[in-house]
């Protein structure tokens, strides 16, 4: 990735990946840790589909300022590249879920299966989820042939 400017390494990263580990904040203040499937539109907002009983969904409706991070793991120690996201989540309400749905899962990779609305809905035990991203971030490592200064460091980015 050594020519590559750090917006196109975030897109990057966040197109090439899956999965991401969303950080939210337990009642007494204790960060908790959640993997997650997830896609995107256009970088600024993120989706998910969780249960509302899970403990990260409740930690969302109390306090929906949460922090993302993504991030190959099968990268070669010294070659990995991140993208950390902050910003606000939110079950997307029953009025959104036709639009947010269309956008959510326009683009699905794997064995994922986009959700109808009526499946996210009512009686059913999930529920689209949504991070407003209002900072992105890319992970420099000191060694970065362009970017590096001998520490790691993020620095943010504009997507």
């Amino acid at each position: 990735m050594a020519t590559m400017d750090l917006a196109q390494r975030a897109r990057l990263v966040m197109d090439s990946n899956q999965y991401l580990t969303l950080g939210t904040s337990e009642d007494d203040g204790r960060p908790r840790v959640s993997p997650v499937y997830f896609t995107h539109s256009e970088y600024r907002e993120v989706y998910w589909v969780s249960s509302p009983d899970s403990a990260h969904s409740h930690n969302i409706a109390a306090r929906p300022d949460v922090s993302v991070v993504i991030f190959d793991s099968t990268a070669e120690v010294g070659q990995g590249s991140a993208v950390y996201l902050t910003g606000t989540a939110e079950q997307v309400l029953d009025d959104e879920l036709e639009a947010a749905c269309s956008l959510a899962f326009a683009k699905m990779s794997g064995a994922a299966k986009p959700f109808a609305p009526a499946e996210l809905s009512g009686d059913a035990e999930l529920r689209l989820y949504r991070l407003k991203v209002t900072r992105h971030e890319v992970h420099v490592r000191g060694s970065d042939p362009d970017h590096g200064n001998g520490i790691d460091r993020r620095v943010e980015v504009s997507l």
